[in-house]
């Protein structure tokens, strides 16, 4: 029996058949039969299984052989990965060497006629853009230099001028130029108006919150007598606890710390972007981790409300800690 139309047999399957034909207990017929292939077909496979049947006995040579060669492969692909390593290093350090250079000097490092790299690939491993080797830049007309100049001239004269009133004075001087381009030159040589502003006080108080005694005078209503300071004279008697706010590029940090009156000593500090009610009481429980409870704490107004962002919003309020 023809076996069907589109049936294959894996190498193991082929084998499994001849070595039931070898078995003997089954005729060749029945065994197309079973499955399902010609006669000559299992005829052939026999023939070639019976041709190699020697190469079974090569397979311990062989894997020895092959033990060896992937042996040695194994220790030149580490001495491939090693060498590979060093001189990725060593390129990753040329590269960055070479990206320290200011734009004209790299600039001028790329070779046209260099076959090996194209120009696109030396830009990008020299840092800058394909299209500025392509760049001429126009110079700067004579025009163009003395309208510089007279605006350097009016800024110097009016430093609290801005780049509509230089637009304003550049004309009656008779230069025609457009108000954009003057803001465009102030920003080139790198002026701005400058203008006066009057500092905001950060510790006013809050008169709708309460405002607790100051401790480190007693009073004496009753009598009428002058107040009398407190005498601090030994460590974790009195603390003191302040914020203050440090200007950043991108905005402001607030430190918050406390001191041993007497030893001048700083218990704890905290820094963080927010200046709320957290940020005193945090420090505060820092330093009663570490030294013993004072017999008080004195402290300003306390601290602004969280919402506030910037050292000028809002007033400054006491909370109890």
């Amino acid at each position: 029996m023809a076996r069907r139309k589109g049936q294959t047999y894996n190498p193991e399957q082929k084998a499994k058949v001849v070595l039931e034909l070898l078995k003997e207990e089954k005729t060749l017929r029945e065994l197309a039969t079973q499955y399902k292939v010609t006669p000559k077909t299992i005829g052939n496979w026999k023939k070639e299984f019976l041709t190699n049947a020697s190469k079974a006995f090569e397979s311990d040579n062989n894997a020895k052989e092959n033990k060896e060669k992937i042996q040695k492969l194994k220790e030149e692909n580490d001495a491939l990965a090693k060498a590979l390593g060093k001189t990725t290093v060593e390129r990753d350090w040329a590269v960055e060497k070479l990206k320290s250079l200011d734009l004209s000097k790299r600039q001028s490092l790329v070779d046209s006629k260099l076959t090996i790299l194209s120009k696109t690939r030396q830009a990008k491993l020299l840092g800058i853009n394909r299209t500025t080797l392509y760049y001429k830049p126009i110079p700067f007309s004579n025009t163009n230099l003395k309208i510089l100049n007279q605006i350097d001239k009016i800024y110097t004269d009016n430093p609290e001028y801005g780049y509509r009133m230089i637009h304003r004075q550049l004309l009656e001087n008779g230069y025609a130029i457009d108000r954009n381009r003057v803001l465009k030159y102030m920003r080139m040589i790198g002026i701005q108006a400058l203008y006066q502003y009057k500092k905001k006080n950060t510790s006013l108080k809050n008169n709708k919150r309460h405002i607790y005694p100051y401790l480190l005078k007693k009073y004496w209503y009753k009598t009428g007598q002058k107040t009398r300071a407190v005498k601090v004279d030994k460590p974790n008697k009195v603390w003191s606890g302040d914020i203050t706010y440090i200007r950043m590029n991108g905005g402001f940090m607030y430190l918050a710390a406390i001191i041993d009156w007497n030893t001048r000593a700083l218990l704890a500090y905290k820094l963080s972007n927010t200046m709320d009610a957290t940020l005193a009481t945090d420090v505060l429980r820092m330093a009663l981790k570490k030294y013993p409870t004072p017999e008080i704490f004195n402290s300003d107004q306390g601290s602004r409300p969280s919402e506030a962002t910037t050292p000028h919003e809002g007033r400054r309020t006491r909370y109890k800690l």
